[in-house]
């Protein structure tokens, strides 16, 4: 089987505290939205906050 391609993408592994994994896959299907948007959101927003708190 042959490994998808990405384009405008980049693989990135990591881990999730337990507590989270389940409310994340919720939110997805309660929304459509793939889990890997809602964390890209999720980062974009810790960028801008600690961006914010540079001199």
């Amino acid at each position: 089987m042959g490994e998808s391609v990405l384009v405008n993408r980049k693989k990135f592994v990591s881990s999730l505290a337990n507590e989270l994994v389940e409310p994340l896959a919720e939110l997805s299907k309660q929304t459509r939205i793939p889990k890997s948007r809602l964390l890209d959101e999720a980062v974009e927003d810790l960028l801008k906050k600690y961006q914010q708190k540079r001199p």
